[in-house]
Parts: structure tokens; C-alpha cells; sequence
């Protein structure tokens, strides 16, 4: 018994294009991941300053939301098509989770 196995032989033009896209995509992965780093030391740096608490914690907490913003498009891969579900679900979470904190925030301090 044989087994047909059709093997498809890219062009020079579909090898070029699919080698300069993983270039690309690697580049803005790099790109990224020294952007975290960068956002990383400066929470640290905020910490070891010795700033006030109430601007450090606005400070890491908007750097916490971007960076997990770049983790999701660039090493999640959910820039990239047919990941619409995934990202409505995960939407759908994380507003679900801001509900949920802003209701028992709320009756604490209306409580």
C-alpha cells in the first residue's frame, strides 16, 4: 500500500514573503518585550524612589494594564485573524471580572 502524499513546493516569491512576515512579527516581539522591560524598571525605579503611595499605585497599575494589553496582541498572537472569539471571551471576562469588583467595591463603601 502506498500513501499520496502531495507535497507542495513553495515559490521563491511565497518563501520570500513568509521569511520577511517572521522577520517582521519577530522584530515587534523584540520590540515589545523591551517595551515591558522598560515599563518594568520603571515601576521598580518608582518603588525604590520612595514617591508617594498614592502615586505609585496608579502608576503600577496603568503600567500592569498596558503591559497585559502587549502580552495579549503580541505573545497571545490576537492580532492576527480568526482570533475574534477568543478575544470576545476574554473581553467578555475581563468585564465581567471589572463588574464584579466594582459591585463589592461599592457595597464596602456604601456598606
Amino acid at each position: 500500500m502506498s500513501h499520496d502524499a502531495q507535497v507542495y513546493v513553495k515559490s521563491d516569491a511565497e518563501f520570500n514573503y513568509i521569511k520577511q512576515k517572521r522577520k517582521q512579527d519577530m522584530r515587534g516581539q523584540i520590540t515589545t518585550f523591551a517595551i515591558m522591560i522598560f515599563f518594568t524598571l520603571i515601576a521598580f525605579t518608582t518603588v525604590a524612589a520612595g514617591f508617594s503611595k498614592y502615586l505609585i499605585a496608579p502608576v503600577i497599575l496603568l503600567l500592569a494594564v498596558v503591559q497585559v494589553i502587549l502580552q495579549l496582541f503580541y505573545f497571545m498572537h490576537m492580532s492576527e485573524k480568526n482570533h475574534n472569539v477568543a478575544m470576545f471571551f476574554l473581553f467578555f471576562g475581563a468585564f465581567l471580572a471589572f463588574i464584579f469588583v466594582l459591585t463589592f467595591l461599592t457595597i464596602i463603601w456604601w456598606g
